[in-house]
């Protein structure tokens, strides 16, 4: 009977396995021959030339042909004269105009100093060069001054109904002191929506009129959208003209968000789901609580960097998941909008600023200390980089079923790395992607590597492990029995 037990709930853990949605997903070094300086936003314009556009933090925006083989990038604008770079601060946002194939007319959010402020303005592509902006042309439409450095936001984006969309931080310092997102005379903590292509007085915009607060009499500002959030840094619209803001949370809580016409999302008074200002028993009259939220823990993260509802081809058991991000570990995640369920994809160990998409859609992030840009692809598509990278391998387990050693295989060719060292990374997740254990996280030479992982104290069932080397990522699922 013991063992008619032991091997019904092995097969309970196989059917589940068939429901882990994230199974033939992996990520790939998508253009092995760059890298770029603090990568913070991946932009692309629909104008059949397939490139890319990484902004670099430090005031830089690169372009490039969105082909794996590529090897080289132009600057298409520089404006590290301008911007206030360092910690929060920089070149932090890019956006076309919906009409860019005709007037050419792309903006970009930045900090600058003296004093400062985060400045939103709009530049010109060059009449004789795609590849390069006219750095002389830029008109300042907004400019708002920051009381701290931290907190900036940063993300812009069009919507589908052609007006722009504005992320700002409630001010920055730590627990909101001024309680600017709360505050509707402010424009810190907030998301605006403004037209660009209409001016109304001496701005360079105009309100669109079905804002929440147009033709107020109680010096609330127009430009202001949604309120009641910390810091936005990355948010994006779905195909179906969803905005998904994912807010940076305080101590303990880091959310994510449905971003709907005049809403207050609740901070300072909440974090996440939880009283922030007063700890307890606070008033959640007409607030807006976040679709989702993860903790402050290894197993959550720290820093929330908002993604991409996935509506691309080269993943297909991610469509129509929200893939989003950790910065300080590295973890990935699907949420599924429909059940509300989140599933760990993968930890990937390196400091995700952002997510980005290109004009099919497909899905990348960048890594702000490397400046790598990595691709999601489904695991059974031919796709790499390097002949060379099919020489890694990564052995089956044995033995196979285990208890409560078993020994795991892997090789790192010379031919790929030259005989230098690779960082290698392998790690146990249980079938909700939770991580169980990394027993290697280390730089190797070429070779042939065994270890052996002790499962003594975990329970039975089905696990995962995966070998991670530069661009190579493979994942092969174990059995423990009882």
């Amino acid at each position: 009977m013991k063992n008619v037990h032991k091997y019904v709930t092995i097969l309970c853990f196989l059917l589940l396995l068939n429901f882990c949605n994230h199974a033939q997903t992996q990520y790939i070094r998508a253009f092995p021959n760059l890298s770029f300086s603090n990568p913070i936003d991946i932009q692309s314009i629909n104008d059949n030339t397939n490139r890319l556009f990484v902004v670099s933090q430090t005031g830089i925006i690169n372009v490039f042909e969105n082909n794996s083989s590529v090897s080289t990038s132009s600057i298409f604008l520089d404006i590290k004269d301008r911007v206030a770079y360092g910690g929060e601060k920089g070149l932090l946002g890019l956006a076309f105009h919906p009409d860019y194939l005709s007037n050419g007319y792309f903006f970009v959010n930045y900090t600058t100093n003296n004093p400062l402020r985060t400045v939103i303005s709009r530049f010109s592509t060059s009449t004789e060069n795609i590849d390069s902006a006219d750095k002389l042309s830029e008109q300042i439409l907004l400019e708002v001054e920051q009381p701290f450095e931290n907190h900036n936001g940063g993300q812009i984006a069009f919507g589908n109904d052609g007006y722009l969309y504005i992320s700002l931080g409630d001010g920055g310092s730590g627990g909101d002191p001024g309680n600017r997102a709360q505050n509707l005379s402010t424009l810190l903590g907030k998301i605006l929506r403004i037209n660009i292509d209409n001016k109304e007085g001496e701005k360079g915009y105009s309100i669109p009129s079905d804002n929440p607060f147009v033709g107020n009499s109680q010096n609330i500002l127009e430009e202001i959208f949604a309120y009641g959030l910390r810091n936005v840094w990355r948010f994006s619209f779905d195909g179906t003209g969803r905005l998904w803001a994912a807010d940076v949370g305080q101590n303990s809580w880091e959310e994510i968000n449905i971003i709907e016409n005049g809403r207050n999302y609740g901070w300072r008074i909440m974090e996440g789901f939880h009283c922030f200002n007063p700890s307890s028993n606070c008033d959640q009259s007409n607030l807006t609580l976040p679709i989702w939220e993860y903790d402050h823990s290894s197993s959550g993260g720290y820093s929330i960097t908002g993604g991409y509802l996935y509506e691309g081809i080269n993943a297909p058991d991610i469509i129509n998941k929200y893939i989003y991000g950790d910065f300080i570990n590295g973890n990935i995640w699907a949420f599924n909008p429909l059940d509300k369920t989140n599933v760990l994809m993968f930890s990937y160990g390196g400091l995700i600023s952002t997510f980005g998409i290109d004009q099919n859609k497909d899905l990348y992030f960048a890594d702000h200390s490397t400046g790598e840009i990595y691709k999601f692809i489904d695991n059974g598509v031919n796709y790499v980089n390097s002949v060379k990278e099919l020489n890694f391998k990564l052995d089956q387990n044995y033995p196979n079923p285990f208890n409560p050693t078993t020994i795991i295989k892997y090789s790192v060719p010379n031919e790929h790395l030259a005989g230098s060292s690779a960082k290698v990374i392998l790690r146990i997740n249980d079938v909700l992607g939770n991580e169980i254990s990394t027993l290697v996280n280390t730089y190797q030479k070429p070779g042939d590597y065994q270890i052996e992982f002790n499962a003594e104290n975990i329970s039975a069932g089905v696990y995962f492990y995966t070998l991670n080397v530069n661009t190579f990522f493979k994942t092969k699922k174990m059995i423990l029995l009882n």
